[in-house]
């Protein structure tokens, strides 16, 4: 089966201001999802890494990208297609609570 995947963005203002019962049904949905074998995890702080030319490791703590919210999690998930992996997602608390969820079909060779 086809594997997506996610990356949550949002922040605790839009959290809070989502009604509880919405965010308890989106919790309860990321919990499924996880039940029914998806890979979640909340976003640590970033690290990116540098190795031009195999010369030497470079690292600064930082995110690479910018956005407007920051990322809050990821996740890796299967769906028969992407049209399945968007209806999956689009009932998390990224999704739900004034945020965004990416969706990345993953290409394996």
């Amino acid at each position: 089966m086809p594997k997506f995947i996610t990356i949550g963005y949002g922040d605790q203002a839009g959290y809070d201001r989502t009604p509880a019962g919405i965010r308890d049904a989106a919790h309860a949905h990321d919990a499924k999802l996880r039940q029914d074998g998806a890979l979640m995890g909340i976003a640590g702080a970033p690290v990116q890494v540098r190795n031009t030319q195999a010369k030497g490791i470079e690292t600064t703590n930082a995110p690479f990208m910018k956005a407007d919210l920051p990322v809050a999690g990821f996740a890796v998930i299967e769906a028969a297609d992407l049209a399945q992996a968007i209806e999956m997602v689009s009932r998390t608390p990224c999704a739900v609570a004034y945020g965004v969820v990416e969706v990345w079909p993953l290409q394996q060779p």
